[in-house]
């Protein structure tokens, strides 16, 4: 059985306060496999907290979120299918390497792609600092909830995808991650137990528990931040992209850049399966 469409539409998110501390900034950076090496001082603002710690930009989407709401019997809502189809974010200042933040999450859109086709529910959400009242980021996703077909939503057309280039590659950009990957970066945030129980993993079709789409994100967003920003996090102001495979723990992700004026495009693969994973990627930077 689908969704029901006005339940899911109206969720009723709380507002969510979420105090982060250094120690927390650094868990999300490992989490992502910042301090990979440990003679990369470019890299070390955003794992050691001397003289004065970063946080990565791409923690903004990991702030004041409002838990595994789906898994919510209420919502009604096959999380089991659920996978992440899309993520954006816009950033309006540097994130603080420790603060309070609030944000209030709201569902703007849910396309109904039809039964056995899965349903889109697009959630947004704006951070705010708590203490000054700056918005330092608004966030954006789109969950795939691939059970949840026929749920009697409107249909519709998904917005068109950022087209990439008509060219090579300006620039390519390695950067492995660890086996134990996804057991690091759920610490961030991130509980469901597709990343981490075998069992749940393969009962939603995967040979083993797959890396969180956030930490792929992420990933891509450590090679933008290195090659066009020199590792100044205030240089990036956004990053938006489509999930297109899922990524294993411990594979290398190979993300080709293009770049035009203040935007970047990009796209991910996963180099030992030679599958692109993120696509039609587009990030703003300054």
């Amino acid at each position: 059985m689908p969704f029901d469409y006005d339940t899911v539409m109206n969720w009723p998110f709380p507002e969510m306060e979420h105090s982060y501390t250094e120690k927390d900034s650094i868990l999300y950076a490992l989490g992502l496999g910042y301090g990979a090496d440990p003679m990369d001082e470019d890299q070390l603002q955003f794992v050691f907290e001397e003289p004065a710690l970063t946080a990565v930009p791409t923690m903004a989407v990991v702030l004041a979120i409002p838990g595994f709401w789906m898994r919510d019997p209420k919502a009604g809502v096959d999380w089991v299918k659920l996978l992440h189809g899309e993520q954006g974010m816009v950033i309006h200042k540097p994130l603080p390497a420790a603060a309070t933040v609030v944000a209030q999450s709201r569902i703007s859109r849910i396309i109904d792609k039809g039964p056995d086709k899965g349903a889109l529910v697009y959630i947004e959400r704006t951070v705010r600092d708590k203490a000054s009242g700056d918005d330092l980021a608004t966030v954006s996703q789109v969950a795939f909830c691939r059970g949840d077909g026929g749920c009697g939503g409107p249909g519709g057309d998904q917005p068109k995808p950022h087209q990439l280039p008509d060219r090579e590659a300006d620039a390519v950009v390695e950067i492995g991650s660890v086996p134990q990957a996804a057991l690091i970066y759920r610490l961030s945030g991130d509980p469901n137990p597709l990343h981490a129980s075998p069992k749940v993993a393969q009962a939603a079709g995967f040979d083993m528990p797959i890396l969180h789409g956030l930490c792929t994100y992420g990933i891509a967003g450590h090679a933008v931040l290195k090659h066009y920003c020199g590792y100044d996090a205030s240089k990036l102001r956004g990053l938006d992209l489509r999930f297109s495979a899922p990524v294993y723990p411990g594979e290398t992700i190979s993300t080709e850049l293009w770049r035009d004026g203040d935007i970047v495009s990009f796209r991910s693969r996963a180099v030992e399966r030679d599958v692109v994973v993120l696509n039609n990627g587009k990030a703003t930077v300054i």
